[in-house]
């Protein structure tokens, strides 16, 4: 079952969208389904992943509900322009979809997060900030360093976002927005992570990236699985990969 779902957050101040897939009840009867909370890149919105992936099949192979919000560029993060994007997804979106959903499951190893280039840094930022609320976690073509090094940067569009007083993307290491620091963070609290499953082409520009949080995790003992094999940052990859992705979360 596929359903578009229109309305005002609070925590955006204005009118969203949100396309959601239900499991057909002949597939689960009467009991309760896990849920992909499936998050977009920087330049698509809620609509990419059916537009140009087979999501609804694999969905349905699995049994999955999928919940697929619009973040526009916030970088899933609680704006200085006043969207709060973070709180939206984590917050106010799960206890409307949990209200109005009935079968899908609150239970935090029935929840995935999983998204796709800014979508993949959206995914793990909300995992290991929030990892009472989901079991599992997918980074595919994560761009995973918020502060940009050795990459250019819109400095305007980063102060609109994480700061109207930042003088350089540097400034955000160390905080909340850093994935390097947030996951040490957590690892040090001795929480219960998730697992967490990342996959990059070694065609995509951000392989080295990908490589260098694959270190820092093992450095600090994550369990996690990253892969890497042909592919750059396109949609034929990404629609490859989410696929082995939901079979090892789901079957490891």
């Amino acid at each position: 079952m596929f359903l578009e779902m229109n309305f005002k957050s609070i925590e955006l101040k204005r009118h969203t969208q949100v396309f959601v897939l239900l499991p057909d009840k002949n597939e689960k009867n009467d009991t309760s389904y896990k849920t992909l909370w499936l998050l977009h890149g920087l330049s698509d919105d809620n609509t990419g992943w059916m537009r140009y992936t087979s999501i609804e099949r694999y969905a349905k192979k699995h049994s999955l509900a999928v919940i697929m919000p619009n973040a526009d560029r916030s970088w899933y993060t609680d704006t200085a322009y006043d969207a709060n994007y973070f709180s939206f997804i984590t917050k106010e979106l799960p206890e409307l979809c949990f209200r109005t959903f009935s079968q899908m499951s609150q239970r935090r190893e029935d929840n995935i997060v999983a998204g796709l280039s800014m979508g993949g840094y959206g995914a793990i930022k909300m995992a290991f900030s929030c990892p009472e609320q989901y079991g599992s976690c997918i980074s595919l073509s994560g761009s995973l360093d918020i502060t940009r090094k050795g990459r250019p940067c819109n400095l305007n569009e980063w102060r609109s976002i994480f700061g109207f007083n930042m003088n350089s993307p540097l400034e955000l290491e160390g905080s909340e927005h850093d994935l390097y620091a947030l996951t040490s963070k957590a690892k040090g609290e001795g929480k219960q992570l998730p697992k967490l499953y990342m996959w990059c082409g070694t065609e995509d520009s951000l392989i080295e990236v990908n490589r260098s949080f694959d270190q820092h995790l093992t450095e600090l003992g994550v369990s996690h699985k990253f892969e890497s094999s042909e592919g750059d940052h396109s949609w034929k990859w990404w629609d490859l990969h989410i696929q082995g992705a939901l079979e090892w979360i789901l079957n490891h």
